[in-house]
């Protein structure tokens, strides 16, 4: 019921900072849990971040706490990334995504809708 676009990915020095955009469409965004996966070539997609409805629990995968912070803004339809202390180890594509059911779900099984993804290139 919701549609995503992600956008503020590039190439970044390690040590440096990004942040991500998803932009929903529809007046239904704040029903929704929104997570922030990624996926590197060859590998799985994985969790890095989610949040609840009111935003107010979120979720970190442990190799991007401390780092990373997830937020959303319900009146602008728009949840965000920012990521400090960029590694090599975070690079990927970074996917949007948004779940009517769990308050923080972690597996990609558990969402309804995606973005199409931002690149994400952290170089040393």
């Amino acid at each position: 019921q919701v549609q995503l676009v992600e956008s503020g990915g590039g190439l970044v020095q390690a040590g440096g900072s990004l942040r991500l955009s998803c932009a929903a469409s529809g007046r239904t965004f704040s029903s929704y849990a929104m997570g922030w996966f990624r996926q590197a070539p060859g590998k799985l997609r994985d969790i890095v971040a989610t949040i609840s409805w009111s935003g107010g629990s979120t979720y970190y995968a442990n190799s991007v706490k401390g780092r990373f912070t997830i937020s959303r803004d319900n009146a602008k339809n728009t949840v965000y990334l920012q990521m400090n202390s960029l590694n090599p180890e975070d690079t990927a594509v970074y996917y949007c995504a948004a779940a009517y059911y769990g308050r923080n779900p972690i597996s990609t099984t558990q969402y309804d809708s995606w973005g199409q993804g931002t690149q994400v290139t952290v170089s040393s």
